[in-house]
């Protein structure tokens, strides 16, 4: 875990501190599953029509893939941005 997520913590007793990083780790495990949740669930919808067989069609599969990047590439933005905006660096888009 990173220690700056932490930092603000010093005076806490060691226990304390475990207690806080579990709890911050827990936090983060869970902003991840809720993450892929709705990657997987926004792409299901948008690109699977039928379940005619087992497998995607290839037009069913390029549109996941596409879907997939174009989420991902969204939400590292987004991230970056916020740490921009949180540290006070605010660029112009």
């Amino acid at each position: 875990m990173d220690r700056n997520v932490l930092g603000g913590m010093d005076g806490l007793a060691e226990e304390d501190k475990m207690r806080m990083s579990a709890m911050v780790e827990l936090l983060q495990i869970r902003d991840s599953l809720k993450f892929y949740y709705s990657l997987v669930e926004r792409c299901f919808r948008d690109c699977v029509d039928t379940f005619r067989r087992k497998t995607l069609d290839k037009q069913e599969g390029s549109c996941v893939r596409g879907c997939a990047e174009k989420f991902m590439k969204h939400s590292m933005r987004v991230g970056l941005r916020f740490t921009e905006i949180n540290q006070g660096v605010a660029t112009p888009d």
